[in-house]
Parts: C-alpha cells; sequence; structure tokens
C-alpha cells in the first residue's frame, strides 16, 4: 500500500502522523511510505531520518494526497486539504467531528474513508488512541494553568504549591479520565490542594487508591459544583463523551462567581469545550479574559511538545494502521469491531452516532455499509 504522511499545517502545529521507526515498520513490509519535505523536522525528525527508514521524500502535500491510498496525519483535515482529498481514500488521523460540522461535510463530500483516533476502542471500552495525547495535554494542563496564573499573565498571582507558611492553590480537576488522572500527577507533585470531580464513584476510588490523601475525590452529584468552582483557583476541564460534543458543565454563571485572575484549562476544547465562555485558541495566542477570568484554549495542546507527543501517539497508532496497510481497510474492521468504532466517514456516509446526532444528520451502521 501506498501511505502518505503530510506536513501538519493546523496553526503551530508541529506534530507529524509517522516517525521513522514507525516508516521502517511499513517498509520492512514493503509498503511505500511518502513523507512530506522536512514534515517532522519540528519533532527532531529530519528528512535523512525518514530516507534511512526507506521513506520517499515529497515536496508538496498535492502529491502525496494525489499518490497515496492513505493519508496518515495527526490533527483533522484543514479545509483546504479536504479538498485535495479523494474518492476511495483512507484519512487515518484525529477528526473531533462532533465540533466541526464544517469539516464533517466536506469529508462527506469527498467520498473518502474516514477513521478516527479518538472513537477506536478496546474490549474494555477505553480509547487507546486517545489515551497518550490525552496523558500529554492533562500533564501539560497544569503546566500551562501554573504559567497562567502568573501576574503577568494576568492570573491572580500564585504559586500553586504555595511557599512556607503560604497556603497552596486549590486545583480543580472535572473528570477523571485519563486527563484528569494526568493533570492528578502533576498538581499533586506540585503539592497543590486538587479535587477531582467525576461522576463514577468506583473511578473516584480507584484515583483515591492510586493518590491517597494528596487528592480529594468527590462526586459530581453530591457536590455543589458552583461553590466549588467559586473556590478554586485552577480549573482543569477533562470531560468526554467519545466521539461527541463535550457537556457544558461550566456555566457562565459560575464563571462570575470565580475570583479575579483564577484560571480555567478547557482540555475539551478539541470537542468543543465543558466552560461554556470557552472557544478555541491557539499556542501563540493561548489566553483570553472573560469576568476577569483567564481562559486557556488551545485546541492541540500536544502539538507544544511535538516530539514526547508524536512518539507517544506512534506507540498507539501504529499496531492499526500495519492491519490496515497489509490487510486492507475492509478485512481491519468488519474481523475486529474495536477498530470499526473508529470508522465515522464511509463514502459519503456518517457511521459514528456521535456525529450524526451533533448535526441532526442521518447514521448509518459501518458494519451494513462494509457488507454491501
Amino acid at each position: 500500500m501506498i501511505i502518505g504522511v503530510p506536513k501538519e499545517i493546523k496553526l503551530q502545529e508541529h506534530r507529524i502522523g509517522l516517525t521513522p521507526e514507525s516508516v521502517k515498520a511499513l517498509t520492512d513490509k514493503k509498503h511505500e511510505v511518502l513523507v512530506q519535505d522536512n514534515g517532522g523536522f519540528e519533532a527532531g525528525f529530519t528528512n535523512e531520518d525518514y530516507l534511512a527508514a526507506g521513506a520517499k521524500i515529497i515536496k508538496t502535500p498535492e502529491e502525496i494526497f494525489k499518490t497515496a491510498e492513505l493519508i496518515v496525519k495527526v490533527k483533522e483535515p484543514q479545509m483546504n486539504e479536504v479538498k485535495m482529498i479523494r474518492e476511495n481514500q483512507i484519512i487515518y488521523t484525529y477528526l473531533h467531528l462532533a465540533a466541526a460540522k464544517e469539516l464533517t461535510l466536506g469529508l462527506i463530500e469527498s467520498k473518502s474513508i474516514c477513521i478516527a483516533y479518538e472513537t477506536v476502542t478496546d474490549d474494555n471500552g477505553r480509547l487507546p488512541l486517545l489515551a497518550p495525547m490525552s496523558a500529554v495535554a492533562g500533564r501539560m494542563s497544569i503546566q500551562a494553568g501554573a504559567h497562567a496564573l502568573e501576574k503577568n499573565q494576568k492570573g491572580r498571582g500564585l504559586l500553586i504549591g504555595g511557599a512556607p507558611g503560604v497556603d497552596s492553590a486549590n486545583v480543580v480537576i472535572l473528570g477523571g479520565g485519563v486527563v484528569g488522572e494526568n493533570a492528578a500527577i502533576i498538581a499533586t507533585g506540585m503539592r497543590g490542594n486538587v479535587y477531582i470531580v467525576d461522576k463514577s464513584q468506583k473511578r473516584l476510588q480507584e484515583l483515591h487508591k492510586q493518590f491517597g490523601d494528596k487528592i480529594i475525590p468527590t462526586e459530581s452529584d453530591k457536590v455543589d459544583l458552583k461553590r466549588l468552582i467559586s473556590e478554586c483557583d485552577l480549573l482543569i476541564g477533562g470531560v468526554l463523551i467519545p466521539g461527541a460534543e463535550a457537556p457544558k458543565l461550566v456555566t457562565k454563571e459560575m464563571i462570575k462567581s470565580m475570583k479575579r485572575g483564577s484560571v480555567i484549562v478547557d482540555v475539551a476544547i478539541d470537542q468543543g469545550g465543558c466552560v461554556e465562555t470557552s472557544k478555541p485558541t491557539t499556542h501563540a495566542n493561548p489566553t483570553y479574559l472573560v469576568d476577569d477570568v483567564v481562559h486557556y484554549c488551545v485546541a492541540n495542546m500536544p502539538g507544544g511538545v511535538p516530539r514526547t507527543s508524536t512518539m507517544a501517539l506512534n506507540k498507539a497508532t501504529l499496531p492499526l494502521l500495519l492491519k490496515l496497510a497489509d490487510h486492507g481497510y475492509k478485512k481491519t474492521l468488519q474481523e475486529n469491531k474495536n477498530y470499526l468504532a473508529g470508522l465515522n466517514v464511509y463514502k459519503g456516509h456518517i457511521t459514528y452516532k456521535g456525529v450524526s446526532d451533533a448535526f441532526n444528520l442521518k447514521y448509518f451502521s459501518a458494519s451494513d455499509l462494509l457488507s454491501q
């Protein structure tokens, strides 16, 4: 199979779809890999690294999209990339379609086969291809929040861990999943007062076993969320409904109750955000103020640490990619329901319920379409 790896073009996105190590795994199996010129440079991978792994270096994305049977990316295709996607071409990347109607309609029109990393499941119902970037984003959320709390960033002027004789900052983490757990790792390491809010008592018990008295586990239906948010210094939004738009748990009214200079890091912004006042920002301009509360809503947080992120992502995404390349998409998806869950758009049809529900568009069964 011919596999294309274009350079990411989303603003300040420095990751790349494949590492040289992953390219070698493909070329060792006689697949052809086309990598765009200097596509991995910002992640620390040179053209020479890719050539040594057996790839061909291609000057333009147009040539890659025109030639490749399967496109591997990191971020969702930008609209000028969507125009290059061919009918029956396989697109393998993060899509986050429930928060992107224009992109969804563009992919439907392209009649391509779109497999989203973020909706592939495992036998326990987890999201193994989303998990590595959720882990990175969770850890980064505390770094970003700590920086935003500094006075010259319009924050409260607080150190998360306080100082001898000075109280630590209150950190509230919404969601006890992969983002929340990894945010807690860094926040407890910084000696913050860490609250984790989740609806699952079982999950909170697991987190309490992991962190002990370093966290305060809080059931969402047994807490006055408005009071908790009004008392926090740093709020992390890590709530996820797989493949669907994030629920707006934090209202405008709650924002008004927060302390001047407190900080929100909405990691869920890729799926629309879990804070009513959130809107996507970039690494170049990461924050804005609403009611004197600093909002950090960068939609591609792991892009700020592209080497770590690319390597972590590839460890998760390569096994399915090898199967797609070796056996084709039909056999691979039909034989594994977890892989099939990644199929979001198939030849002009939406095949993921969360996406169809988000835009009130018709849903089609992926297994039925593949069997035709």
